[in-house]
C-alpha cells in the first residue's frame, strides 16, 4: 500500500478518535474493577493479545526473535504508553473527556516541539518558529476553554 500524507493524516485522525473513546471506556472498566491501575493492566493485556495475533496473522512473528538485537532502552515505549492509559482513565471522571484529551494533546505538542527542535530520537531538526508556538498556544487556549 502506498503511504501518502493524506492517508497518514486520515489514519492518525481515526487513531485520535479512538483514543478519545479509549479513555472513558477504560475509566468505566476501572470503576467496574474497582482499580484504575487494574483497568490499565487489563487494557494493555487485551491490546497485547490483539497485537500479537495481528503480527502472527501477517506472518511477521520473526520480529519477536530479533528483540535481542535492539537497544534495551527502546522498550520504554510500553511503559510510557501504560502511564498514558492509566493517567487518561484516571483523569476522565474528574476532568471529562474533552478536557482530558485537550490536556493530552497539549502535552504531546510540548514534547513534540522539544523533540523536533533538537532532532531527538533520530528525527530531523525542525526549528521552533512563531507559527509552531502559535499552534501550541491555540491548543493551550482550547484546553483552558474546555475547562472554564
Amino acid at each position: 500500500m502506498q503511504t501518502t500524507p493524506a492517508l497518514a493524516l486520515g489514519v492518525v485522525l481515526i487513531g485520535g478518535m479512538m483514543i478519545a473513546f479509549q479513555a472513558p471506556i477504560n475509566a468505566m472498566l476501572g470503576r467496574g474493577l474497582g482499580s484504575a491501575l487494574g483497568a490499565a493492566a487489563v487494557s494493555f493485556l487485551v491490546g497485547t493479545v490483539a497485537l500479537v495475533a495481528l503480527v502472527l496473522l501477517r506472518g511477521e512473528g520473526g520480529a519477536f526473535l530479533r528483540i535481542d538485537d535492539i537497544r534495551p532502552w527502546l522498550l520504554i515505549g510500553g511503559a510510557l504508553g501504560a502511564f498514558y492509559v492509566w493517567a487518561a482513565l484516571w483523569a476522565v471522571p474528574v476532568l471529562g473527556a474533552l478536557t482530558t484529551m485537550s490536556a493530552v494533546i497539549f502535552g504531546q505538542l510540548l514534547a513534540a516541539l522539544v523533540i523536533d527542535h533538537f532532532g531527538l530520537l533520530g528525527l530531523p531538526v525542525r526549528e521552533i518558529g512563531l507559527t509552531r508556538i502559535a499552534a501550541a498556544a491555540l491548543v493551550a487556549a482550547g484546553l483552558v476553554l474546555s475547562r472554564y
